[in-house]
């Protein structure tokens, strides 16, 4: 174990000889690490946490009791390749979370920065997690998803597998998504999309001008009653000078799962 002299590991934790572990890094009782684990600086890992390597944890990550990060992929396929799991820097996994590694030597499980995990929420092997996001207790994000920059997965929800979502989109609690769901829109039930996420955009300082074209292309998209391309063509002859507009646009049209679609839309 390559273990920095600042660290402090409690006597009980029971630590890999491939470990690598950090300054002011803090091991609580009964932590496990397993195999070639690195843990960055400042990273605090509490009691009955348990790491199994190959992961890389970044600095300042608060690991809290029972979380379990790098397990095992729950995929039939999987025939115990030493694959992996990148933690950025900065990101809280509350009680019982659970981040499991890649399938093959060629995918990997990514998380980016600041991210905040409440208790038991779950994110499966090969998926790709942006920054600032938020996954409440007991959301549930399948294996393969992409989930772009301040996300807001709420209580209960759940992400099907290869679903992508886009920034500033939220996911209300104990629903559900099998389609894409497209940035700065709110999604209620399955694959409904219920509005626009005003408050998130003003809170993250949008400005005022974009927030007002993305709610116009709700307007576009989910009720002048378009098919998806025609609704793209209009936004973009409209309203495509605005950054944020591009971006929607171009997360819809490099989909292949098609988007979540509004009740009207849903039941026609």
């Amino acid at each position: 174990m390559n273990c920095a002299e600042s660290a402090r590991v409690h006597p009980t934790a029971l630590i890999s000889e491939e470990a690598i572990i950090g300054e002011n890094v803090v091991i609580g009782p009964y932590v496990v690490i397993e195999g070639p684990v690195v843990i960055g600086d400042n990273c605090n890992i509490r009691a009955h946490a348990i790491l199994k390597g190959p992961l890389e944890m970044g600095p300042g990550n608060q690991v809290y009791s029972g979380a379990v990060l790098g397990e095992d992929p729950q995929h039939i396929k999987y025939q115990g390749e030493a694959t992996q799991v990148f933690i950025g820097r900065d990101n809280i996994f509350r009680e019982h979370v659970t981040i499991h590694r890649g399938t093959t030597s060629s995918w990997k499980t990514v998380i980016g920065d600041n991210n905040f995990l409440m208790a038991y929420s779950h994110i499966a092997h090969d998926c790709i997690i942006g920054n600032r996001c938020i996954l409440a207790n007991g959301a549930q994000v399948g294996g393969h998803c992409e989930v772009a920059d301040n996300v807001f997965l709420s209580g209960n929800s759940c992400l099907h597998q290869f679903v992508r979502v886009g920034r500033f989109a939220l996911l209300s609690g104990c629903s559900a998504s099998t389609k894409d769901m497209p940035p700065f829109m709110v999604q209620q039930g399955i694959n409904i999309v219920h509005g626009v996420n005003l408050v998130g955009m003003r809170r993250a300082g949008i400005a005022p001008a974009s927030i007002d074209a993305i709610r116009k292309c709700y307007h576009h998209l989910y009720r002048e009653g378009l098919s998806i391309p025609v609704s793209c063509a209009k936004m973009e002859a409209t309203l495509g000078h605005i950054p944020e507009v591009r971006e929607l646009i171009e997360f819809i049209r490099v989909g292949n799962r098609g988007i979540s679609l509004t009740t009207e839309r849903a039941a026609a």
